[in-house]
């Protein structure tokens, strides 16, 4: 199983690419809060047709090292250090929710190192309901945000494996990660970022409405606005293939461009 080292601590990623030709581009997959490199399974198999695509867990989740931080900026210097290992060159990274937050604050701080951004499912702005914080500081988990992050229709298996997962992660991670969105805020520095951007919204998502996604849109530079129909929060696992799609259509027009 791949894992890099960096300070000492393995960090675990998943890594899929072309058997017989040589990768168009590299795409480097960021999970949301209480996640890890799994919610991008679809993607992985989706898209390795054509790219290199890479998910990484970040620190204190799934099979990687260290300690969940409580802020943005310590997971964009993470995900730097990471790709200075890992990655060469200039490549496309992709972020949901938290991990969009993390896109948008790497290409603020190193858009010379990014060939474009996906941000899936987040905003400029992220702040977290209190009755959230509150019941995370009791070492409880919130129950009601499996229902907040799917739509009316996802199916009861998707649901099941959903509650599964947060009972496998630490109240004190989910803490952590929603300190941490509950702290960013990008909202004046986007019209700075030019950046090749497409921003993916779901009509059904009730934790980053489609109104996060269309402020996105009208304030990045270079900024493309597609919303996905009949998902939630976590689009990518209950419409991957409209996502992979949609993906696939942003690279295109970026190679053509370039």
């Amino acid at each position: 199983m791949p894992f890099i080292t960096i300070d000492s601590l393995n960090y675990y990623y998943s890594a899929e690419m072309p058997k017989d030709k040589e990768p168009k581009q590299t795409i480097l997959f960021v999970h949301g809060a209480g996640g890890s490199h799994r919610h991008w399974l679809y993607q992985l198999n989706g898209l390795k047709e054509n790219y290199m695509v890479l998910a990484v867990d970040l620190p204190g989740h799934g099979q990687s090292q260290g300690e969940a931080y409580d802020n943005i900026t310590a997971y964009r210097q993470f995900i730097n250090a990471f790709t200075e290992k890992l990655i060469g060159h200039r490549f496309i990274l992709a972020g949901h929710s938290m991990g969009g937050a993390i896109t948008l604050d790497f290409a603020r701080s190193y858009p010379e190192k990014l060939a474009g951004m996906i941000l899936i499912g987040t905003g400029a702005r992220l702040r977290v309901l209190p009755a959230i914080l509150e019941t995370l500081q009791q070492g409880k988990y919130y129950t009601d945000l499996i229902q907040l992050a799917y739509s009316k229709d996802a199916p009861a298996s998707l649901l099941e494996a959903a509650r599964r997962e947060m009972e496998s992660v630490p109240p004190k991670v989910y803490l952590a990660d929603f300190t941490a969105c509950n702290g960013f805020d990008l909202m004046d520095m986007l019209p700075l970022i030019k950046v090749p951007s497409l921003v993916i919204s779901a009509d059904q998502d009730m934790l980053t409405p489609v109104k996060y996604g269309e402020f996105l849109q009208r304030n990045l530079p270079l900024a493309r606005l597609e919303i996905i129909q009949g998902a939630g929060h976590m689009m990518m696992l209950e419409k991957p293939g409209e996502i992979n799609a949609a993906i696939n259509r942003f690279i295109e027009n970026i190679l053509h461009v370039v």
